[in-house]
């Protein structure tokens, strides 16, 4: 694919230098549909990014476009604080019938501002709150989000740099098979919380991605979910389990935690909770933590009423039978994980680890520069793919949930391309 260059300059000159995947993709997009963007000379890119996760049914999607078209068009709420509107009205009684009820999860239902750091901060809030503690547990290569309580819980250290002051109240734990598996689940953890020596403040809860994300694509097992939650229930301690970008049916159930059969204290959701891209949030938790007093915790934009439209229209389109979504998305998987193996067996000397779950997969060289060579190589030839881990070591896979099998092999084709042509 011949691309010009395009012209940059303003973006350069006026946006701050903080701007970062547009510098990966150096064009300007235009418009986009199903998996694919297109940028303003009409170049086509497959997109195996979705929005970091928030496009789970793709780009302007028909079916949810037409919802939020009918409802702007008949002037409904656009912004309404946390004001009982029809739109509020109807996601929340649909995400009660077709998510919550169907799963026997009693929760209450927070709406703490707009983004996945909002949430996150409101959980870590709740989890001081009612068990009257400062500490946090969180884990190695954790990613919860730019604001000071989300980046004190966040292991990367160029985030965490960004700061700019002491991160306190958050301690690091191994996450799974951290040390290859030579040591037991848990040993560390549970010693220092019973020693009294240990200098461990004890935690109010522990926050846990089933999924580490950012962190590299590191896949929590089924077993070390269960002795987490049970770890928490023995030490009087909350589990939070940050869905952000793993739910919404990303790794296969509605939810990632589905799978190892547990129930988390508190459960932060963002990104395609709306379906359509648009801003929402939710902080979810047993009825017994709901304390709050009214207006001890609000913001601004906690009621995206366009993005309720949406979500609602998500939620009866595709999880009305979250089974046959379910199996969609784990065929879907099956052909991604076909398409690395083959990928793997042609470049054994070069790629360390394929990993991954439902529609989320990683894949692992042992160059450490080599991740951010095969991004730029496929970007050239028509795909988006971004990069993971502590040392952008791993090319991240994130199609759409919605993406057809035609365009799935097409997109394994060219990052095959791409891992030949940067050997």
């Amino acid at each position: 694919m011949t691309i010009t260059q395009p012209d940059l300059s303003v973006f350069e000159t006026v946006e701050s230098e903080v701007r970062s995947y547009c510098r990966g993709w150096p064009t300007i997009f235009d418009r986009a549909q199903g998996s694919r963007m297109y940028d303003e000379d009409g170049h086509a890119y497959l997109d195996f990014f979705a929005g970091a996760g928030s496009l789970n049914y793709g780009h302007n999607n028909p079916v949810l476009k037409r919802a939020l078209i009918d409802y702007l068009e008949r002037d409904g709420v656009t912004h309404g604080l946390d004001m009982s509107t029809t739109a509020k009205r109807a996601f929340l009684q649909t995400f009660q019938d077709l998510v919550l009820r169907p799963r026997d999860l009693p929760y209450k239902v927070m709406f703490p501002g707009p983004t996945g750091t909002n949430a996150v901060e409101s959980a870590l809030k709740l989890a001081r709150k009612v068990k009257g503690r400062e500490a946090i547990v969180s884990f190695t290569n954790a990613f919860h989000g730019m604001s000071l309580g989300s980046l004190a819980v966040t292991g990367n250290a160029f985030k965490r740099a960004g700061a700019g002051v002491p991160l306190v109240h958050g301690t690091p734990m191994p996450f799974d098979n951290y040390f290859d598996g030579t040591v037991e689940d848990f040993l560390w953890f549970e010693r220092l919380l019973e020693d009294q020596g240990s200098g461990l403040n004890k935690p109010a809860a522990v926050i846990v991605e089933t999924v580490q994300g950012e962190g590299g694509i590191n896949v929590a097992r089924r077993e070390w979910l269960q002795a987490l939650a049970a770890l928490c229930e023995r030490q009087d301690m909350l589990l939070i389990v940050d869905d952000i970008q793993m739910g919404c049916g990303r790794t296969g159930a509605f939810f990632s935690f589905e799978e190892a059969g547990i129930t988390p204290d508190i459960v932060t959701v963002s990104k395609s909770i709306s379906g359509y891209g648009l801003p929402m949030s939710l902080c979810l938790f047993k009825p017994e933590l709901d304390i709050w007093e009214p207006g001890e915790h609000n913001g601004t934009f906690r009621g995206n009423n366009p993005a309720f439209v949406t979500a609602t229209a998500t939620l009866e389109q595709y999880w009305a039978d979250g089974s046959a979504m379910e199996k969609q998305t784990r065929q879907r998987g099956e052909q991604v994980e076909q398409g690395l193996i083959s990928i793997t067996e042609e470049n054994l000397a070069d790629v360390k680890e394929y990993r991954g779950r439902g529609l989320v997969w990683g894949l692992e060289f042992h160059d450490k520069g080599r991740a951010g060579r095969v991004a730029h190589r496929a970007f050239e030839l028509g795909l988006l793919i971004e990069t993971s881990g502590p040392e952008s070591e791993v090319v991240k896979l994130l199609p759409a949930l919605t993406i057809t099998p035609e365009e799935l092999d097409e997109g394994l084709s060219i990052l095959a391309r791409a891992v030949r042509e940067t050997a």
